[in-house]
This record gives C-alpha cells, sequence and structure tokens, in this order.
C-alpha cells in the first residue's frame, strides 16, 4: 500500500457494481479497512451474494443491497436503510463501468452515457453524499468508467465543488489502453488454459508489446484505496490508467 492508508476507526464503505469484477475487487481490498461496515449494491442478487461469500476478510457487518441504481425511489429506500443502520458513510466507489470501451467522440456521447450508466452514475452521487455529510470527517467518493469523456469530467468536477464544504472529495478512475474483453470467447479460452486471467494476459503481452504493462482489478483495487485514504489531496479529478482488463 505504501504511506497513504485510510486512518479512520472505523469506515463505513459502500461499493455499487459490487458483482462486477472491478466491484468485487474493490470489495476484497476494502473489506479489511472498512471496520464500521461494509456495503455492497448490485442489480444482481445472486451474484451479489457470491461477490460477499468471496471476501476473505469480511468485516464485522457486511450488508448486501440488490437494487438497480438508477432507480431514484430505490436510493431514497437505500439510504434510509443506511441512515438507520450505520448512521453514516464514509468512502464509496461507484461503479459505473460497461461490458465494454467505446470510443468517445461528440457523436456517440449519448451512447457513452447509456453504456457507462451515466445517469445512474448521478443519481448515485447525488444519494451519497448526503450521508457523507452526517459525518463530521465527510468521506471520499471514486467514480470508475470503462472510458474517459468530457461530461465524466464535468460530473465528477461538478461533485466535488458540491462536497468541498462537507470535506467531500469526489474523483474518478478510467481505463485507457487496449481494449481487452475479458468476455471474449478467446480470451475466456486462454484464461481456462493458463488457469487465471493474469496468466493470460501475460502470454498476450508477450506477443502484442502495447499489453505489457497492464492493470488488473486488483491493482485499480490498490489505487481506488489510495484516492480514498484521507491523506490524498486530490478531489475534481480523473486519472486514466492504462490498463487490459475492462472495468
Amino acid at each position: 500500500m505504501g504511506a497513504m492508508e485510510l486512518d479512520r476507526l472505523t469506515p463505513v464503505t459502500l461499493i455499487t457494481g459490487a458483482a462486477s469484477p472491478m466491484g468485487g475487487a474493490c470489495a476484497r481490498t476494502l473489506a479489511r479497512k472498512s471496520q464500521g461496515g461494509l456495503i455492497l449494491v448490485d442489480l444482481e442478487e445472486a451474484a451479489l451474494d457470491a461477490a460477499a461469500d468471496a471476501i476473505e476478510t469480511p468485516p464485522e457487518r457486511v450488508s448486501t443491497l440488490a437494487f438497480d441504481v438508477a432507480d431514484e425511489a430505490r436510493w431514497t429506500q437505500a439510504s434510509g436503510f443506511i441512515r438507520a443502520q450505520y448512521g453514516r458513510l464514509d468512502w464509496a466507489v461507484v461503479n459505473a463501468g460497461a461490458a465494454h470501451k467505446m470510443s468517445i467522440t461528440d457523436d456517440n456521447l449519448v451512447e457513452w452515457k447509456r453504456a457507462t450508466n451515466f445517469d445512474a452514475a448521478q443519481l448515485s452521487l447525488r444519494a451519497l453524499m448526503p450521508l457523507m455529510r452526517a459525518n463530521a470527517q465527510g468521506g471520499a467518493i471514486i467514480v470508475t468508467a470503462p472510458s474517459p469523456a468530457p461530461d465524466l469530467t464535468r460530473l465528477v468536477q461538478e461533485a466535488a465543488r458540491e462536497g468541498a464544504s462537507g470535506n467531500i472529495r469526489v474523483n474518478a478512475l478510467t481505463r485507457g489502453g487496449v481494449d481487452m474483453r475479458r468476455d471474449a470467447p478467446l480470451f475466456q479460452d486462454l484464461e481456462r488454459a493458463r488457469g487465471g486471467a493474469r496468466a493470460a494476459l501475460e502470454d498476450i503481452a508477450r506477443l502484442n508489446p502495447q499489453l505489457a504493462r497492464y492493470a488488473a482489478d486488483d491493482d485499480f483495487g490498490r489505487l481506488i484505496t489510495l484516492l480514498l485514504a484521507d491523506e490524498s489531496p486530490l478531489t475534481g479529478a480523473t486519472l486514466v490508467v492504462d490498463g487490459g482488463y475492462t472495468l
């Protein structure tokens, strides 16, 4: 981890898209830091339960909330649950990732918004920031997306400005570099043959120098931990990280 650590005694963490590979990596990484509780959110209840079960060192309190984060009414219910059960929120990871990366141009910005659940990310921020204002220490939110776009940058900057008075930092982490579809049949065959996704990427990297350096899901999880730490000065920033995985 290095010098920066999550330095609160009992932080409460929420992760949306927790059943995705990225969300699962965040849950595994942040679970041991979330002594105040871990709240996992995803649409698919069975996959969400499996993600919770996969955490090797869970905190004493783990809650799973299966709902569509694009549903404002369900966010109202979830906020009420969090206030009643936890009283506040310290950290949040809003996974706005899609199943594939899109090239972003003015012509297909609407499609980017659809693919990344852009409106759902806005609703998530709107619901989470009041929960963090209930915490005297404020908090931090990371929005992940499959690729950068001007509207994502503006969303994060506006949220950061709004949250500044409550000591709430908001940043984004997006994936750049070579597009590698993890759900592609050829990649899945190689993953099975090599015994894991990282080993499969290492094989591909030997043939494609562009993939000689890449960030895997757990690497993104560690970067998110650094951005959430109280010692991190960043807010309103969008970081683009080259990687072989889609978020």
